[in-house]
């Protein structure tokens, strides 16, 4: 895990560090758009800003838990419970994906919670 002092971090790099947690909100209009929004931030700026590289992929590890968690909800669906994980697991995207697009436009490096890191 990588310490950022705030004032170390540029202010393109912040600007890009929320545009890695915020376009995953692009899943609401495309497909795996939450997976594919952060990928391609990571991917453009992985090699010029370490911060960048640092936050694209936790916003990446991120959304693949998230979908991992939806498609077992989605599953449990058949059980009942899956409706009220699907909610949770929704409405805990969306926060923590603000709090953390929060977080790097302040220069922080935020580790999402219960987050698997597939993407090293």
């Amino acid at each position: 895990m990588n310490d950022y002092n705030s004032t170390a971090v540029s202010a393109d790099e912040r600007l890009w560090g929320l545009f890695a947690h915020l376009s995953t909100f692009i899943g609401l209009v495309i497909p795996l758009g939450s997976l594919l929004g952060p990928l391609v931030v990571w991917l453009i700026k992985k090699d010029t800003m370490p911060f960048v590289n640092d936050q694209g992929k936790e916003a990446l590890n991120f959304n693949i838990t998230v979908l991992i968690a939806a498609v077992v909800s989605g599953v449990l669906t058949l059980v009942l419970i899956g409706f009220l994980l699907l909610m949770v697991v929704a409405l805990g995207w969306i926060v923590l994906s603000i709090i953390a697009a929060m977080a790097a436009n302040r220069g922080e490096a935020y580790r999402y919670p219960f987050t698997l890191r597939l993407v090293k």
